[in-house]
Formats: structure tokens, C-alpha cells, sequence
């Protein structure tokens, strides 16, 4: 019998999303043999311990049986129980400095941990994720922040509607002004933002276009690796190639900026990656950016001016574009910059369902099995020891 647990989200803020929908919990129980879940107690998911009950889901404080268990963000230390097999985003493998400490104590308590940002399809593209979502999400929020800029239109918040099939609805009559949307990005949170495009009615056009001419509806223009970078010497790119020399190649992003009155920015971004532009070029008479919902949200990452996470409850801050200080939002002299972390949590039961089917068509087949390559390749510690996979973390996990 595989007994699986659905953990309580422990770390503050509370995440209110969860790895398995009730209803999906019920399907599992009900078609593969041999196989339980448990839900641990929790006033703050978005599905109550009463649904899951509903569903014929038992729920206790006491996971201490089960032999996998799921959760979503970081377990604190002290919720940890040793010797068990756990799922979620540890955020450890770029050795982040604040979470070395749960790594350590995942070693010291023979625990074996599979993350999900490590499961990956053999080309290289991640599994499971909120991407999509955080796009729906960061695409509404861009949109309602130029609107709260120009007063040219007015949006509600995300969280106040049930879910999005009542997100949808709150756009019938949404007229737009004729304005230019930059999107970057070719995964999963770019198709969130291009569906909130389609639902809005902006329509697409090609780069030469939108750099070349005017329009009288409000328009966007879809930028992939392609558009954004090219080899510094040959002039070329080449995706697998730009993935591993990213140094080798520069940004030509910039060439946008005076075309552009909202970026939607969801490119994957690490280091030796160049940023889309500089901090100086916000002080340029041509640079027309006024709103930018860096989706991907990397703190002076591939966006130079985001200057760290907003929140649900205040998502959008101001830089000023000539001492490119954090300002209060909408102010003449600034650009709107909306950075949030967890932007899944506005929509989280309809994130945690996709979250739900992708671990369900992906992962939860193999781990009953009891395991596959797929599996291996995202299993950081395994009984307490780093992986082959992870050799590279040997210094981050040095006690």
C-alpha cells in the first residue's frame, strides 16, 4: 500500500495552494489499487478540509505512515519528519544561501528529496509548474496598472473573483486604448499572458510591424530567444547554443523600448544571461516603457528596475527613471513595475488543478512504480546523500 500525504504549508505568508485538487485526490483513490491519501489539517488552503472530506479524503494532523509526501513551497525545519520522501520546491539548486539550512537538516534526517523544478522532459522542458498561471495572473495585473496610470480604464483585482472562468467574464466590454504590448518568453508563462492578449482582444503582429508602424486597436508583439538575442559575432542564434554560451550572445530587446507601452516579461533569466536593457536607458527621452509586469521576477534580473518582490496585497511599486529610487506607483517621472513572487495564489484553485494533472499524467505513475529516470534526475538527496545529479551543491551542502 502507497500511502501519500498532502502536507500543511508551513512557511509564512501561507501558500493557500496545494499539490492535489480533493477531487483529484478522489480519482487516484478510486482508480489505482493500492494507493491512499491522507491530507494533513489546514485553515489555509484554498480547499477546505471539509471538501476533501467530501471527496472520501481522510484528514488528520498525523502523516507520520505515509511514505510520500507533497507539499508546494519550502517545509520548515521543524515540520520535517525524518526518513520520508518528500515533493516540492525546495528552491536549493542555485544554492540559495537561505534555504542551505533546510538542506542540511534534510540531510541530517536521511530524507530523500525530489524537486519539482528539477522534473524535466528529456529536451530539457520542465514538467510540472504554475507558469501558466502566473501569467494569466501577471498579464491581468500589467493591464490593470497601466489602466490605474492613465486612467484610461478600470480592472479589478485577480483575487476578487472565485476563479478564472469568473476572471473571464470581467472582460466582456473591456475596451483598451490603442496601446503596444512587448511579451517575451516562449514557456509556460508566456502562453499565460498570450491567452490573457487573446481574452482581451489585442491582437498580434510581427516585429517589423510593430517597430514600423502605428495602430488604431491596441496591439502586441510576441518576442521569443530569436527576437531578443543574437550570437555577438556571427549574428545569429541558436537555441541549444545560447543555452550554454549565453555569454556569447547580446540582447537586442532595446530596439523596443520606444515602440513600447507595456512590457510583459516572461523569459527565463540567470546571470551569464544579458538583461533585456540597462538602468541608464530608463533615462532616455525615447524610452516610452511605462508599466512592466516582470512576470518571471527576478530581482535585477533580465529587468533591471525590478527592486524586489511587491506583494498580493501591493503588487505595484514606481522607479524613478532618474535616480531609479523605488516611488510610490504612478508617478510622472516613474515606470510602474509589478513583481510578485506567488502570483498563482490570485487564481489557486484553478493553479493547484493544472499543478494536480500534470503530477498526476507525469509523476505520481512513476514514483508508484517506484521510480524512473525522469524521477532521478530530480532527486537531490536521496536517504540524506546529494545525487550524482547534484554533485555540484557538494560546497552548498558541506556542513
Amino acid at each position: 500500500m502507497l500511502v501519500i500525504g498532502l502536507i500543511r504549508e508551513g512557511k509564512i505568508p501561507a501558500d493557500n495552494r496545494v499539490a492535489l485538487t480533493p477531487g483529484q485526490c478522489k480519482w487516484l483513490q478510486k482508480n489505482i489499487p493500492d494507493l491512499k491519501i491522507r491530507v494533513q489539517q489546514s485553515p489555509n488552503r484554498c480547499f477546505t478540509d471539509q471538501e476533501y472530506i467530501d471527496a472520501g479524503i481522510e484528514v488528520t494532523e498525523d502523516l507520520s505512515d505515509c511514505s510520500i509526501l507533497l507539499g508546494i513551497k519550502e517545509v520548515p525545519v521543524n515540520m520535517l519528519i525524518p526518513n520520508k520522501t518528500y515533493l516540492f520546491f525546495s528552491h536549493t539548486k542555485k544554492k540559495q544561501p537561505y534555504n542551505q539550512a533546510l538542506l542540511h537538516a534534510m540531510m541530517d534526517q536521511n530524507i530523500t528529496l525530489v524537486d519539482y523544478e528539477c522534473l524535466e522532459h528529456t529536451d530539457g522542458q520542465r514538467i510540472i509548474g504554475f507558469g501558466f498561471f502566473a501569467g494569466i495572473v501577471g498579464a491581468h495585473n500589467g493591464i490593470l496598472c497601466y489602466g490605474n496610470r492613465t486612467g484610461a480604464y478600470h480592472l479589478n483585482r485577480v483575487v476578487e473573483v472565485k476563479d478564472y472562468r469568473e476572471l473571464i467574464h470581467t472582460y466582456f466590454g473591456l475596451k483598451l486604448p490603442n496601446i503596444k504590448i512587448a511579451v517575451t518568453g516562449s514557456g509556460r508563462v508566456a502562453h499565460g499572458i498570450l491567452e490573457i492578449m487573446n481574452l482581451m482582444d489585442v491582437q498580434e503582429v510581427e516585429p517589423d510591424e510593430y517597430l514600423n508602424r502605428s495602430f488604431t486597436y491596441p496591439v502586441y508583439v510576441h518576442l521569443k530567444g530569436s527576437d531578443l538575442y543574437r550570437h555577438k559575432i556571427n549574428r545569429t542564434y541558436q537555441r541549444d547554443h545560447f543555452h550554454h554560451h549565453p555569454e556569447e550572445y547580446e540582447c537586442i530587446f532595446k530596439q523596443y523600448c520606444a515602440d513600447t507601452d507595456i512590457l510583459m516579461n516572461g523569459i527565463y533569466w540567470d546571470h551569464h544571461i544579458p538583461r533585456l536593457f540597462e538602468m541608464d536607458d530608463l533615462r532616455a527621452a525615447d524610452f516610452r516603457i511605462q508599466t512592466i509586469a516582470d512576470i518571471t521576477d527576478d530581482k535585477g534580473g533580465s529587468v533591471p528596475c525590478n527592486l524586489g518582490d511587491g506583494s498580493i496585497e501591493d503588487p505595484v511599486y514606481g522607479v524613478d527613471r532618474s535616480s531609479f529610487e523605488k516611488t510610490a506607483p504612478y508617478l510622472s517621472n516613474s515606470i510602474d513595475v509589478m513583481a510578485v513572487g506567488n502570483l498563482p495564489n490570485e487564481l489557486p484553485r484553478d493553479a493547484s488543478k493544472y499543478f494536480g494533472e500534470q503530477l498526476i499524467k507525469y509523476v505520481l505513475e512513476d514514483i508508484r512504480k517506484g521510480g524512473s529516470e525522469t524521477i532521478d534526475r530530480a532527486t537531490i538527496l536521496a536517504k540524506g546523500k546529494l545525487t550524482a545529479h547534484f554533485d555540484y551543491l557538494a560546497d552548498y551542502a558541506a556542513h
